[in-house]
C-alpha cells in the first residue's frame, strides 16, 4: 500500500470523507476534509492506493505513512486489502470523525444517476448492473457491502460513472435493438463520469466558464480502460462507451468496439461458451491480446523497434489503438460540427507524450499541431502557436468529484 500524507494536515482539521475507488486488482482510496459551508479542497489530506490484490506479490510498501507489510495469502484478499485501508484510515484519523465513505460505482443502469446514499436495497439494486461492468462492480459493492455490515451508522455515497453522460440525447442513448429493448434499459450509458465531471470544472477554471463552454471540445481519457467525450457546454452530448465498459476504443485488455458476428462465431463456430467468450472480450485482447506481450504501452514502446514477430505484432498493436483513437475523435468531431479543444487524462493521456504525439500527427487534418517540448514534458498546453485546436493535458482527479458529490448529500 502506497499512502501519502498532506504536509498542510491540521491535526485538528474535520470531519472527513473517505473515497474508495475499488477496482479488481487494487483499491484507490483518499481522505479529504469537510468544512461546514465550504468547498472540499481539491488535495486529499491522505491518499494511497492498495495494488497487487490477489496476486502474487501484493504490494504494500508505504510512502509518507508507517505500514506493516500484510501477507493476503490463505483469505480474502480483498477483505484483507480493505481491513489493511480501514485500519490506517483509523490510525490516521486517531479519533478524529469520519462523516461519510463516498465510493465510484461504474453502473447506475437506467435508475441512478444523481449520488444516492446506500441502503440494502440500493446495494441489491446495484448489484443487478454487475454483468454490465464486471472488472469493476462487483469490488466496489463487496467494499459497501463489508462497511454496511460494520459500521451500520457510517453514511456511504455511490457515485456513478454513467450520472455526467444523462444528459446524452436520446438519439446517442439508443441502441439499434427492437424497441422494448429501450424499455428495458439497454441502452448507451457512458463511463468515466468522475473523470469527465472532473475535467469539464477543470476546464472553466483554466479558460474560464464562458469560454470553456462555447468551446467545441473532446476529451480522451486514456488509461488501463480508455473512452471520449464529447462536450458541449461543457455537458456531455457523445461518447464512446456504451452499454457496457466493453464498447469504443481499444484499451489494454478490453476489445473496445467490435462486430457482434465476431462474437456469435467465436460461440457458434469455435465452440466457445458464454464464459470463454466474456473472458476473452475483456481479459485478453486489446494491447495484450494484439501484441501478445503488454497491456502497457510503455511495454510496448520499449519492443517495437525489434526486428522480430514480437516486434511486428507490438508495432501493430499500437498502430491499431492509435487508428482507433484518431476514427473515434473524427466521428465526435462530426457530430460536434467542429473542433476547438482536445484534452488528453487518465494515466496514458496524462504521462504518455509518444501517444499523444502520434495521435495529434493523424488529426493534422483538422489542424492540430503540437508543440514537441511541451508535449514531451506533460505540460498543461501541448498545441503549437499555429495549431487552429487547442490541445491539454489536464491531471484527473474522480476522488475529489466523489467527495464533494457525498459532502453534498450529506447537507441535503
Amino acid at each position: 500500500m502506497n499512502g501519502n500524507a498532506n504536509p498542510h494536515h491540521a491535526s485538528g482539521e474535520g470531519p472527513f470523507v473517505l473515497v474508495l475507488n475499488c477496482g479488481s486488482s487494487s483499491i484507490k482510496f483518499g481522505i479529504f476534509t469537510m468544512r461546514d459551508g465550504e468547498p472540499v479542497p481539491r488535495d486529499p489530506a491522505w491518499n494511497g492506493k492498495v495494488q497487487g490484490i490477489g496476486g502474487a506479490a501484493p504490494d504494500f510498501g508505504a510512502t509518507g505513512i508507517a505500514v506493516t507489510p500484510v501477507s493476503l495469502d490463505g483469505g480474502d484478499p480483498y477483505r484483507d486489502a480493505l481491513g489493511i485501508i480501514r485500519e490506517h484510515a483509523l490510525a490516521w484519523l486517531a479519533g478524529r470523525p469520519l462523516a461519510a465513505v463516498a465510493h465510484r460505482v461504474v453502473h447506475g443502469g437506467s435508475k441512478y444517476f444523481a449520488p444516492t446514499r446506500i441502503d440494502a436495497r440500493v446495494l441489491a439494486d446495484l448489484r443487478e448492473y454487475v454483468p454490465l461492468a464486471p472488472l469493476h462492480q462487483p469490488f466496489a459493492l463487496d467494499a459497501i457491502e463489508i462497511l454496511l455490515a460494520e459500521r451500520p451508522e457510517l453514511p456511504q455515497v455511490a457515485c456513478f460513472d454513467t450520472a455526467f453522460h444523462h444528459t446524452l440525447p436520446k438519439v446517442e442513448q439508443m441502441l439499434p435493438l427492437p424497441y422494448p429493448a429501450w424499455e428495458r434499459g439497454l441502452r448507451r450509458y457512458g463511463f468515466h463520469g468522475l473523470s469527465y465531471e472532473y475535467i469539464s470544472v477543470a476546464l472553466a477554471e483554466r479558460h474560464g466558464r464562458e469560454e470553456a463552454e462555447r468551446a467545441r471540445t473532446i476529451v480522451a481519457h486514456l488509461g488501463s480502460g480508455a473512452s471520449l467525450c464529447a462536450m458541449r457546454e461543457l455537458r456531455s452530448v457523445s461518447t464512446t462507451m456504451g452499454f457496457s465498459a466493453l464498447d469504443g476504443l481499444m484499451m489494454g485488455t478490453r476489445t473496445g468496439a467490435l462486430d457482434p458476428g465476431a462474437v456469435l462465431y467465436l460461440m457458434q463456430i469455435e465452440k466457445l461458451s458464454l464464459e470463454q467468450v466474456g473472458h476473452i472480450l475483456y481479459h485478453e485482447s486489446g494491447l495484450l491480446g494484439v501484441s501478445g506481450l503488454s497491456s502497457d504501452p510503455r511495454v510496448l514502446l520499449a519492443h517495437e523497434a525489434q526486428d522480430d514477430a514480437v516486434g511486428e505484432r507490438v508495432r501493430t498493436a499500437l498502430q491499431l489503438y492509435v487508428r482507433r483513437i484518431v476514427r473515434e475523435i473524427g466521428a465526435l468531431t462530426a457530430v460536434l460540427g467542429g473542433l476547438d479543444r482536445l484534452v488528453f487524462t487518465a494515466g496514458i493521456g496524462e504521462h504518455n507524450a509518444v501517444i499523444r504525439a502520434r495521435v495529434c500527427e493523424a488529426l493534422d487534418w483538422l489542424g492540430v499541431r503540437i508543440d514537441a517540448a511541451a508535449n514531451a514534458v506533460d505540460a498543461t498546453r501541448i498545441s503549437a502557436a499555429d495549431s487552429r485546436v487547442d490541445v491539454g493535458v489536464e491531471p484527473t482527479n474522480e476522488e475529489w468529484v466523489a467527495a464533494s458529490s457525498a459532502v453534498r448529500v450529506l447537507r441535503g
